[in-house]
């Protein structure tokens, strides 16, 4: 037993130190995405596909669009607070409003503009809008604040997070997930409840332009690559033959590693729960099925309710609706959108407002706590 402790013990002392590095280089990091992003869209090479493109009048202003999401929501995701659970601000009241309060601003920061702020629709009328309810409070044992549930406490930042996600870029948020994608998209943040829509929109965008770059030069990779009828054609560009291989190669090396990354996000969006969550109901889900109960997500609305609530727009009369949307047109620019609550009250499935299904007192799941910090 206690070669076994000392064993956890010095692994966890090897994971601590690697957080660390980790966390240090994060700049480091985000200065190799913005250089990895930037290869694809600055002019030199911008200048070997754009003669090649059709209906250039169409597809030309489409590509603009698509590079200025993916900077600008980049940009969004490393610059905009997660939102961290402040100590020194109470809890709201129990008479408090459900709706999330008006978004702070902060004065010298490009990030806080209010020409990058969406403002919510008016109301629309014939949708049924999500009924949202308080969120419960529990006392985080590592820093003891007072948080809502879906708050987790990051040990990187060491603080607890408002619908924490996971933190980029110490680790892989899932072990399906390849290590390249994450060397792939790293923000040197929390991934939280006010920048995970930037997350997700950058990845999506990533993919995208990536692809988007790999179908418009296919033709000319192959012929500089001594395959079809032109083999070796000359070559006018300012930019070096073999550097533009060498980023059509990454575009498609980052098209399908972050597609990956992509496609494990939008399905815990659309199940309704963030990767800590998604952990944590697969082990639910076991202790209900042993005791001969089904485990039930109560913030599981619907894929097309999940989606409407996490990017806070309205996508029909059909699926339900955030208290105050955003149009679908904040889908397609660069631009802040107000999550629908402010991570002190949640949207929940009808009958399950107190909390999951399959779940008891007792079998709550809490953060990992080191062997150092229970002494």
């Amino acid at each position: 037993m206690l070669g076994a402790r000392f064993v956890f013990r010095c692994f966890k002392t090897l994971e601590r130190w690697g957080d660390r590095i980790a966390g240090s280089a994060g700049p480091f990091f985000v200065a190799l995405a913005v250089l990895l992003t930037g290869m694809g869209t600055h002019p030199p090479t911008v200048s070997v596909l754009w003669p090649t493109l059709p209906l250039p009048l169409l597809t030309t202003p489409l590509c603009v669009l698509i590079a200025l999401n993916m900077h600008g929501h980049y940009f969004l995701a490393i610059r905009v607070p997660p939102g961290f659970v402040d100590p020194g601000q109470p809890p709201p009241s129990a008479n408090a409003s459900l709706l999330p309060a008006a978004p702070t601003r902060r004065a010298g920061r490009i990030e806080d503009s209010a020409v990058l702020w969406a403002t919510p629709m008016r109301g629309p009328s014939g949708v049924k809008k999500a009924t949202i309810s308080k969120a419960t409070l529990t006392r985080c044992r590592r820093c003891a604040v007072i948080r809502p549930e879906r708050a987790h406490h990051c040990r990187i930042c060491n603080r607890c997070v408002l619908k924490y996600d996971h933190h980029c870029p110490v680790r892989p948020p899932c072990r399906v997930v390849p290590v390249l994608t994450v060397r792939s998209v790293r923000i040197n943040q929390c991934v939280g409840l006010h920048n995970e829509r930037h997350f997700v929109l950058f990845m999506l965008y990533l993919v995208v332009g990536s692809a988007a770059y790999c179908v418009a030069g296919w033709e000319k990779a192959l012929a500089e690559l001594g395959f079809g009828p032109a083999r070796y054609p000359p070559w006018p560009h300012t930019i070096p033959v073999t550097i533009f291989l060498l980023i059509y190669i990454l575009a498609g090396v980052m098209a399908l590693a972050v597609s990956i990354m992509l496609a494990f996000h939008l399905r815990s969006v659309v199940a309704g729960e963030t990767t800590v969550e998604g952990q944590d109901n697969e082990i639910y889900a076991r202790i209900a099925k042993d005791r001969g109960e089904a485990f039930v997500n109560s913030y599981d609305l619907g894929g097309w309710a999940n989606l409407a609530l996490f990017f806070n727009v309205v996508l029909g009369k059909r699926t339900l609706s955030p208290p105050a949307p955003h149009a679908l047109h904040t889908l397609l620019l660069p631009m802040r959108v107000q999550p629908y609550t402010d991570g002190y009250a949640w949207a929940r499935r009808a009958g399950y407002e107190r909390g999951h299904g399959g779940v008891r007192r007792g079998d709550e799941l809490t953060d990992e706590e080191d062997p150092e910090d229970a002494q």
